[in-house]
């Protein structure tokens, strides 16, 4: 069994979790990690960069001198990709970068990486995350009691609006709910904070890819 540690958002102890070291996947997945991360990378690119071809650029098909006695290199429009103004040869049109990855590979990569956070050390797991007001510094007061520095990333049962409201002015610091944790993010913030009932969706997730 692994155990976490629990604490109270003063960073006084408050029992242990265990997660069974069946649940972890310590060997094997690297693969599935890197497709993981790159699909998700990928996804996020916009895609809508454009150049005109010669074929659509504005213009006349008239040539612009006679082809022989002029002394210059004959030319047969102005359109031409060599003409200042003119079309684009091999420019980039709209596209999609999206890739795809199996719903199998994508919990693989993820449980490897949650497991090796955990058996790293890098979770802290808190009772329970509930400020009185959407006020940064009272963030920033239970993170530092739970040796928890930027960057970060915390990770509640579901999404608290005045936790996203007082993590917004802290650099380095992403709040968000478990089900929607990925391998991007896991991977991006070396230490991750998450409440007990955020390690219960945590654990259920690990055990639906055992």
């Amino acid at each position: 069994m692994s155990k976490l540690k629990v604490q109270d958002m003063k960073g006084a102890a408050r029992g242990e979790i265990e997660v069974a070291d069946d649940l972890l996947v310590l060997r094997g997945g690297e693969q599935a990690v890197h497709d993981a991360v790159v699909a998700h990378l990928a996804a996020k690119r916009a895609g809508s960069a454009s150049t005109l071809r010669k074929g659509e650029v504005a213009g006349s098909n008239r040539k612009p001198w006679r082809q022989k006695g002029t002394g210059m290199a004959r030319a047969g429009y102005r359109r031409s990709p060599i003409w200042r103004g003119g079309g684009v040869a091999f420019g980039p049109h709209p596209r999609s970068y999206d890739k795809k990855v199996s719903k199998k590979t994508r919990r693989l990569a993820f449980s490897r990486v949650l497991s090796d956070k955990i058996a790293s050390g890098a979770v802290r797991v808190v009772e329970n995350l509930d400020l009185p007001e959407p006020k940064t510094r009272l963030l920033a007061a239970a993170l530092k009691a739970l040796g928890a520095a930027a960057p970060a990333v915390l990770v509640l049962e579901k999404s608290d609006p005045k936790i996203v409201l007082a993590a917004r002015n802290m650099p380095g610091v992403e709040v968000v709910a478990a089900d929607s944790l990925d391998t991007y993010r896991l991977l991006r913030y070396p230490v991750v904070v998450a409440t007990k009932g955020a390690i219960d969706c945590l654990s259920a997730r690990l055990r639906r890819s055992a």
